[in-house]
């Protein structure tokens, strides 16, 4: 459990400095990436694009694990994602879920509220 929580911690620690491809590196290649209000993705090519997407809303990501806890191979973030831009800053609560196998993430399910994303980053809309 703890080399679950150990790596979960460190993939959230590098998103300020990291490419997507470089994040895209922690999962395995079957992997499924699901922010919840949105269609979920496979395989580390479409995580590595859908990263690439929603990172482009911002100058950089910053993840900031408020809590974490593992059971197992599975762990639980309580988080602030918060999107560094010029428009302003997008902070965004976050519950996450993921499932880690030999090493690498296999699963990664994101729980937030879209509309509270979008409220913030069109505030005029």
């Amino acid at each position: 459990m703890d080399d679950a929580i150990d790596l979960v911690s460190r993939f959230c620690a590098a998103w300020p400095t990291s490419t997507a491809s470089e994040l895209a590196a922690w999962f395995t290649d079957d992997a499924v990436y699901h922010n919840i209000p949105i269609d979920p993705v496979t395989g580390k090519e479409a995580i590595e694009a859908t990263i690439a997407g929603f990172s482009s809303l911002a100058d950089h990501l910053e993840f900031e694990v408020l809590n974490i806890a593992g059971n197992g191979n599975v762990v639980l973030t309580e988080r602030i994602d918060h999107f560094h831009r010029a428009a302003g800053m997008i902070d965004l609560p976050v519950m996450g879920t993921f499932e880690v196998r030999d090493g690498k993430i296999a699963a990664w399910r994101d729980y937030f509220d879209l509309q509270q994303f979008m409220s913030q980053a069109n505030p005029s809309a």
